[in-house]
């Protein structure tokens, strides 16, 4: 059984079908990990991130083993711890995403037009590992606020605060995400569709 972010786990006595915290954190660790893997956009990192927050989560165990907000805090923890890994490696590529003309050249808001039968032929499972294949080859500071916007549902004002640049730079690195994402995810629908 997978658990949500909202599903309480019951700590019970040993031998009374106890929830474990072996249990607990294999209910949780595809969430984890695959928030820090879309944060991040390295699996590797992402899994030094997952096992952090589990420890930190077993330092805490007594309170979440009964929570229903546990999944929450579990994704709450994984974003920010991916937000400061981000945050300490942000000099590498700040010079060149930062780079922009005048905040008006941010242009009207960009729909995402994918069309609907994009990657339909594929499983769900199939679908998610694709999205996650296609948004690690988006650069960071693109991806960042795209999953901060689309998975993790915080505003702009949100990011804009959460990463310290302005509304305009947010507004500017999601419809570039966007793109690049669409052209990522045609891509694979292509090559899917010649390997089949």
């Amino acid at each position: 059984m997978v658990l949500s972010e909202h599903t309480p786990v019951q700590k019970q006595t040993p031998g009374t079908g106890a929830v474990d915290f072996t249990t607990f954190m294999r209910s949780y660790q595809d969430m984890v990990f695959s928030t820090a893997a879309r944060l991040c956009g390295s699996d590797a990192q992402a899994q030094d991130i997952a096992q952090e927050v589990f420890v930190r989560a077993y330092e805490h165990f007594a309170e979440l083993a009964g929570s229903v907000t546990a999944g929450g805090w579990l994704k709450t923890v994984a974003t920010n711890l991916s937000l400061n890994y981000l945050s300490r490696y942000r000099k590498r590529w700040r010079m060149f995403s930062e780079m922009r003309a005048d905040d008006d050249d941010a242009g009207p808001e960009v729909e995402w037009e994918a069309p609907d039968d994009l990657l339909s032929d594929l499983s769900a499972e199939q679908r998610r590992v694709i999205v996650d294949e296609a948004l690690q080859r988006i650069a960071a500071n693109q991806r960042v606020p795209l999953v901060l916007y689309h998975f993790e549902d915080m505003s702009y004002q949100d990011i804009a605060a959460k990463l310290g640049v302005s509304l305009t730079k947010v507004k500017t690195d999601i419809r570039r995400a966007r793109l690049a994402l669409k052209a990522a995810l045609h891509q694979a629908s292509a090559r899917d569709t010649l390997e089949t």
